[in-house]
């Protein structure tokens, strides 16, 4: 399975955010946008990654952030009022997206093979194209590279 390199085209986004509403990467306009996907809202790991990016949003400038899991638009509201996230959380509920990213791989856990998210990030360019592709990303590191790749670290 090739993986998304910088340069690709970044794949379109259309899936329910935290609010039952429809959402697309092309009503984002000419911006930039941070596409993280992570396993289960209101995880520690997950809470981690998304806290430590709405603690540094306020240094991103225009760049949008946008997180990814296979959980539920109502299980999104929740971890995003809870921790008080105010960006766009996507609900990829039967993991299209995942694949069209190449984040749905098979995990192994205590012995037993099942198919999940490969935390990873992705910023995209105003036009649509990968400027940075982290796969097996840890959740300390999302925010870190973030600033980095937009020079603000």
């Amino acid at each position: 399975m090739t993986v998304l390199k910088t340069g690709d085209k970044a794949p379109d986004i259309e899936l329910l955010d935290q609010n039952g509403k429809p959402f697309s990467l092309k009503k984002l306009g000419k911006k930039k946008v941070l596409v993280y996907f992570y396993p289960k809202a209101d995880t520690p790991g997950c809470t981690q990654q998304s806290c430590g990016l709405r603690d540094v949003k306020d240094s991103i400038g225009r760049t949008a952030i946008v997180g990814i899991s296979p959980d539920k638009p109502e299980k999104q509201k929740k971890f995003d009022d809870k921790y008080e996230l105010g960006f766009t959380l996507l609900a990829d509920t039967e993991n299209k997206v995942a694949k069209a990213y190449k984040v749905w791989k098979k995990k192994s856990m205590y012995g037993r093979e099942y198919m999940g998210i490969e935390r990873s990030a992705f910023l995209i360019d105003a036009d649509g194209k990968v400027l940075h592709a982290w796969y097996k990303i840890s959740p300390k590191q999302t925010p870190e590279f973030l600033l980095q790749a937009l020079g603000k670290a």
